[in-house]
């Protein structure tokens, strides 16, 4: 079927419906007589009188009510396929792949995965943990997640979270036979647990700020993690100091077994931003 004898037979689906070349015109978003010269054409083609009009109403003709029967259905099938193609957009399906460092996965993704996973039954997720500053694009992630400075400026990146304190504790145990430091430098003196940066093999300083000033101090220790989850049981162990997001420890610290150090000298980030190239097509599923 040509275009425009497809356009005529809708033309005159919706008259026959209508009854009315006004209404029929509206929905189709025409005027009222470049519908009614199309039906015109319509007829002449066919060498038959389609729709019987008077001045008060509009319906079809014996041959008119024939066609209708015969084409309405193939129609119908059309509009149930293309809806069916508009349910596959509205639900998309595939995988999604993100890159983030492992504190993201407890204060970012965990509280928001089940809902997520739930209203979109057809997406696979896949986190890929890394505390590094990988390149999302040469290792083809849909994205990534750091906390608000860390992003590259031509990236696109929207918030996801509140801004985050990173803290150091110990637990009570630790403190019991040693005094607890009362500036980042006293760190020197402690057993911490280094965190090391998996894209550079660098060990992380950890950062402080007080008083509009923020400098890194590099701790030493006889442990070295790659997460800073393992680095957090150390210090529930008993073992060391560890550096952390406070609202992934807040649960130890208000039940007593850590406690928090150097509170005045804890900087504040911007929170997690999930973070994508400005200019690649994203994955229908990312979509």
């Amino acid at each position: 079927m040509r275009r425009d004898e497809f356009t005529e037979m809708r033309a005159f689906l919706e008259v026959a419906q209508e009854r009315s070349f006004t209404r029929a015109a509206s929905k189709l978003g025409v005027t009222r007589s470049a519908l009614s010269h199309t039906i015109s054409a319509l007829e002449a083609r066919l060498g038959v009188r389609l729709l019987s009009r008077t001045t008060r109403d509009v319906a079809p003709t014996a041959a008119g009510a024939r066609l209708v029967e015969s084409v309405q259905p193939h129609f119908e099938s059309i509009a149930a396929g293309i809806r069916a193609i508009g349910a596959l957009r509205e639900k998309p399906s595939g995988q999604v792949r993100v890159v983030c460092p492992d504190d993201a996965v407890n204060l970012v993704f965990r509280p928001r995965l089940p809902a997520f996973l739930r209203d979109y039954p057809d997406i696979t997720v896949e986190l890929i943990i890394d505390n590094g500053f990988t390149n999302i694009v040469e290792r083809q992630f849909d994205a990534g997640v750091r906390l608000g400075e860390a992003i590259a400026r031509d990236m696109v990146a929207v918030r996801i979270g509140p801004d985050v304190s990173y803290v150091v504790v110990g637990s009570p145990e630790y403190f019991a036979g040693r005094s607890a430091p009362s500036t980042p430098q006293d760190l020197t003196d402690h057993n911490c647990v280094n965190l090391r940066l998996s894209t550079s093999g660098a060990l992380y300083a950890w950062e402080f700020a007080k008083d509009g000033r923020e400098f890194s101090v590099r701790v030493e220790g006889q442990l070295v993690m790659s997460n800073i989850e393992p680095a957090i049981d150390a210090a529930l162990d008993g073992v060391a100091l560890s550096y952390a997001p406070r609202d992934l420890v807040r649960q130890y610290l208000d039940s007593g077994q850590l406690k928090e150090v150097l509170t005045d000298w804890a900087p504040t980030f911007q929170g997690y931003h999930l973070y994508y190239p400005s200019r690649r097509h994203p994955s229908p599923a990312f979509a």
